[in-house]
């Protein structure tokens, strides 16, 4: 794999993370410990979690692995998240200082570390000054708890106030955003991207395939069946099947899929994760994987290299008419200009 810095500190990590969303729901303990294990022989450094993710469970898997492997946690570069609820009670949500220091100790004790690489606020928190966030995140970095923080889920203005509130406290700044960003799902790119850019921040995009549309998986006006997510609910969330059915965009951009794994003898998700991988401000992409083979697949996308004009008939089938201003042709026309002056 590929090395690149965590955003603009100077650890490093792979350009292919593995995600535990699933850990402790769709694989169980067993294949857990074969996806991390599969993951790391195949040079991968970057392992994400959360709190929230199976109540907890995904983090105990990820600590009692790392516990069978004396050593590994120091050559590892281990994320995780704080922000949705893990009780009833009103105080056990957000991005308060109560909330998140006890959330905190809570993730060290299930990973079994003494200090998490990445803590990331896992979406933004309207009800928290994000004044009081940002003290306790450096706070935690000052008391060695964690050596880096992060976002996740932040839209452009969010994003820039804490990154500002953060420079004018005299706080550490963040160091990456994690976003959904894929194909699909691409609009990131007109505010959140050059918010990252210019904070010199990573991303670290989740659901690179679109739920497994970009896997080519599904199939054009034929509700899917059968063991799959869209197969067992149709209607699941953002990756709903009549939503994306209903869209040309969507084909366009399987058809270009298919036609360039074709010319690597590759396969469509390695396709997609490879474009990712290669668009600006992108520090890692988050591989999620219920299986061994699913994961197998997927980290073929390191060796895979795509050609510029490959990209760009990626980029150019999956771009999607915005209004002309601020978004379309001619407000994205005046954010420029010539040097030499005129129109």
């Amino acid at each position: 794999m590929e090395y690149r810095r965590l955003g603009n500190s100077g650890t490093v990590v792979t350009n292919l993370c593995l995600g535990t969303m699933t850990f402790g729901d769709e694989a169980d303990e067993a294949t857990s410990f074969h996806l991390m294990d599969a993951y790391v022989a195949a040079g991968g450094n970057f392992i994400d979690t959360a709190n929230v993710y199976s109540t907890g469970l995904s983090e105990e898997i990820v600590g009692r692995w790392l516990k069978q492997k004396p050593g590994i946690t120091r050559e590892l570069v281990i994320a995780t998240k704080a922000r949705f609820p893990m009780g009833d009670g009103p105080n056990r949500i957000g991005l308060s200082r109560k909330n998140l220091a006890e959330a905190l100790d809570a993730s060290l004790t299930r990973l079994g570390v003494e200090q998490i690489d990445l803590y990331q606020l896992h979406a933004f928190d309207a009800l928290t000054p994000l004044e009081e966030s940002l003290r306790f995140l450096d706070d935690a970095i000052s008391s060695g708890k964690i050596a880096y923080y992060g976002f996740s889920n932040f839209i452009g203005w969010q994003l820039t106030k804490a990154v500002w509130i953060a420079k004018s406290s005299g706080f550490a700044a963040p160091v990456t955003l994690q976003p959904q960003y894929n194909l699909l799902a691409r609009g990131i790119e007109h505010e959140i991207v050059p918010a990252c850019e210019d904070a010199g921040m990573g991303l670290l995009p989740w659901s690179p395939l679109a739920g497994g549309w970009l896997s080519g998986k599904y199939k054009r006006d034929q509700m899917p069946t059968g063991a799959t997510r869209l197969g067992e609910n149709p209607e699941r969330g953002m990756e709903a099947y009549d939503k994306h059915n209903a869209k040309s965009v969507t084909w366009e951009v399987v058809g270009a899929l298919e036609e360039i794994a074709g010319a690597h003898n590759a396969s469509m998700a390695q396709v997609a994760l490879a474009w990712l991988a290669a668009q600006p401000a992108v520090t890692s992409v988050i591989l999620g994987a219920r299986t061994e083979a699913q994961l197998a697949d997927n980290l073929g996308a390191a060796k895979l290299r795509l050609s510029e004009a490959e990209i760009g008939r990626l980029t150019e089938v999956s771009t999607q008419t915005m209004p002309d201003y601020p978004y379309g042709p001619a407000g994205v026309a005046q954010r420029f200009r010539k040097i030499e002056g005129g129109r």
